[in-house]
């Protein structure tokens, strides 16, 4: 079975956790992450008026905090779903999928990401 091509976004002992890489996919770019053990990749490209989404902040899920009363209490982090953040209009994506966290209908084109031996490449 031939291997697919793809893109070399660099060595996996580059990557931190909750790093992320932006690469050049011809005259576009695709942000590549490493959040949690896991490797996400997404054009860089917002559908709200097409920011670039990956330059954005990658941050925990922000949740209201609501009483058995149905009032108000605060808010607070779900470090268990992190978001990518588009910088122009804050638009947040899920980073496990890409969809809009507040419409699913809109969301990020995902790529998917291999690893070969111990570089990381992105397969448009």
């Amino acid at each position: 079975m031939a291997r697919k091509k793809g893109i070399l976004v660099g060595k996996a002992a580059e990557f931190a956790d909750g790093d992320k890489k932006i690469v050049a996919n011809g005259k576009s770019e695709i942000g590549v992450y490493f959040i949690k053990g896991d490797w996400y990749a997404y054009q860089n490209h917002c559908p709200h008026q097409g920011g670039p989404a990956c330059e954005g902040l990658t941050m925990a899920k922000v949740e209201a905090i609501i009483a058995a009363d149905k009032t108000y209490q605060g808010q607070r982090f779900d470090h268990d779903h992190q978001h990518i953040v588009c910088p122009w209009h804050g638009w947040e994506f899920r980073i496990e999928d890409g969809l809009l966290d507040a419409d699913p209908t809109h969301g990020l084109r995902k790529y998917d990401v291999e690893l070969r031996g111990d570089e990381v490449y992105v397969v448009p």
